[in-house]
């Protein structure tokens, strides 16, 4: 019988030994603000480049976002193309750095639902409430994610994967998933398989179709998913 290996990442995500310190040291260990500036920056540069995050956020606020050209946030913040371009390489990493407050609070948020002393003994259901809030979240930033996502994905095919808010992301429905297996809820060979599947359900860019062209409100896409992460149930939900 033919076998297949397995990505080395999965080894660590589907122990049964996952616990919840590791939801807490995931969240933790993610900067997203490391990906966009140094860790130790002098004060006149630290001034310059909140001056830059600012006038960006300005012209997005007045403009939206994708029609804000990386020519015109230099312009109007008085700083050479060149300097911008050395800071930021294109307008997804100037994004992601706008966007790193609002996704640690997001974050924090999440992790501490997923950890509070009166959450859902059932990983399946935290999974569920996870979830919600993850939708309510890319309604709310759906289009600086579509910047950021049509940006690595222009770079190379799975880019969007690869980055650190998709590596989080995943890194919490894996466990969850593999908690509900050593559990007996789910029946999941593959927790790291199936976190992407599910993943790929939120995807800005199937996210944006759903709503746009097929109609769905973020209810209606809410509903269909808690149904397609239910059908993962060992015993399915009555009713």
């Amino acid at each position: 019988m033919t076998t297949v290996d397995k990505p080395a990442a999965v080894t660590d995500v589907e122990s049964d030994c996952v616990t919840d310190a590791d939801l807490a040291r995931d969240t933790a260990e993610l900067a997203l603000a490391e990906l966009v500036c140094p860790p130790h920056e002098r004060r006149d540069a630290a001034a310059n480049r909140q001056h830059v995050l600012e006038t960006a956020t300005r012209l997005f606020a007045e403009r939206g976002v994708e029609a804000v050209t990386m020519d015109e946030i230099a312009r109007a913040a008085g700083v050479g193309k060149g300097t911008l371009y050395r800071r930021y390489a294109d307008k997804a990493q100037l994004c992601l750095a706008l966007m790193d407050a609002c996704f640690h609070t997001f974050q924090e948020e999440a992790t501490a639902e997923l950890l509070r002393p009166d959450r859902p003994s059932s990983a399946i259901d935290r999974l569920q409430l996870f979830l919600d809030r993850l939708i309510d979240w890319v309604e709310e930033h759906t289009a600086w994610l579509g910047v950021i996502a049509g940006q690595l994905a222009g770079a190379r095919r799975g880019g969007a994967q690869c980055s650190p808010i998709y590596h989080w992301l995943h890194n919490v429905v894996a466990r969850l998933l593999a908690q509900a297996r050593a559990s007996g809820e789910v029946r999941v060979d593959d927790p790291v398989y199936v976190a992407d599947v599910v993943l790929a359900a939120v995807n800005v860019d199937l996210y944006v179709y759903q709503r746009r062209d097929r109609g769905y409100s973020p209810d209606q896409i809410r509903a269909r998913l808690h149904g397609l992460v239910d059908a993962l149930r060992a015993c399915p939900v009555a009713g």
